[in-house]
């Protein structure tokens, strides 16, 4: 693991510090670890929520598609009977 030798700041309010200590006071860790953890964190995350994202659009568009299939069968199917109603008062 390489040294951490680089001091990075940043400003925020009052109440955004109370946030982070308070959060890295929960997690039993310091400001800067939490800052730290929560970013790498945010990386690794953000590759598995577009797969899960990715995953749920095809469900929705899978169900549109089935719905649609549905719908234009039973219009065929429609079609087809007054076809066939049609076709026997000719004979």
């Amino acid at each position: 693991m390489q040294a951490k030798s680089e001091r990075i700041t940043i400003l925020g309010t009052p109440d955004f510090k109370k946030f982070l200590l308070a959060e890295a006071h929960k997690e039993g860790v310091s400001l800067s670890q939490l800052v730290r953890q929560r970013c790498e964190q945010k990386s690794q995350n953000n590759e598995e929520d577009a797969l899960l994202s990715l995953i749920e659009e095809v469900a929705t568009s899978n169900e549109r598609a089935r719905k649609s299939l549905a719908k234009g069968v039973a219009e065929a199917e429609t079609v087809l009977a007054q076809l066939r109603g049609a076709k026997n008062e000719c004979h």
